[in-house]
């Protein structure tokens, strides 16, 4: 999970700071670090969890940040223990986590609902919505069939995060190989047209990130269907791609 990584920087701040408290030699021996040095010390140490902080929101109150940092540095009887530091801070970032998902879900129930009020968009049995801006004559694929498409995939506020149009090349693929959404769209479709795949996370890529894709996610494709390929074709592909 993403604020893992953030969990255990944290777990570092304390762990760092509250060791000190047995030993407050440490702030005792300043000679070892002078003004510019401590500064140093203090700005690596904030840049790096503002650094592990800003890509999921999450800002903890400063003056009491301080205040921890100072009670471990100075060794000061600590508010509660080191074991319950962690735990607190586990729990802080696992209701952030709830907080996003639950805002996550909603914005998608919120998209699809009133997308779905669109003239011209079909829903499925799965939940996944199309709308058809050209209907091909060519056969339609099976589950187990190779196609060639060009497509643009993004995100509900238009984040692009693929695009073979932007590569300026088709690609081929079978379709009992990727996400369940792209596998139901295609069999939709004759080859020679062009739909918009409005695909639920659930068909989607679920509760998990998948690189620029966030958790829950509704993913927007508009889909053109070139053909469907030969296995020796989609081979030849793969292999000039190496």
């Amino acid at each position: 999970m993403k604020n893992t990584s953030l969990i255990i920087f944290a777990i570092f701040i304390v762990t760092f700071f509250w060791g000190c408290k047995g030993g407050s030699s440490s702030v005792q021996d300043k000679a070892n670090f002078d003004k510019d040095a401590s500064y140093a010390l203090g700005l690596n140490i904030g840049s790096g969890l503002r650094d592990g902080l800003k890509n999921d929101n999450v800002s903890p109150d400063l003056n009491e940040l301080m205040k921890g940092i100072k009670d471990g540095l100075l060794g000061k009887e600590p508010r509660f223990s080191l074991d319950e530091a962690r735990e607190k801070i586990e729990a802080a970032f696992n209701a952030v986590t709830q907080g996003k998902k639950e805002e996550a879900i909603q914005k998608e129930i919120d998209f699809l609902a009133e997308n779905a009020k669109k003239p011209g968009i079909k829903i499925t049995q799965s939940g996944m919505q199309y709308e058809v801006l050209v209907e091909g004559n060519g056969p339609k694929p099976s589950k187990d069939s190779i196609v060639k498409v060009h497509y643009e995939g993004k995100l509900i506020d238009g984040t692009v995060f693929d695009s073979t149009y932007e590569r300026k090349e088709p690609i081929i693929f079978p379709l009992n190989e990727v996400i369940s959404g792209w596998s139901e769209g295609l069999q939709l479709m004759n080859v020679g047209s062009k739909y918009i795949l409005y695909i639920p996370s659930e068909i989607g890529y679920g509760s998990s990130d998948y690189g620029p894709i966030p958790a829950y996610s509704t993913l927007i494709f508009t889909v053109e269907f070139i053909d469907i390929v030969s296995r020796k074709e989609y081979e030849a592909q793969f292999n000039n791609n190496f």
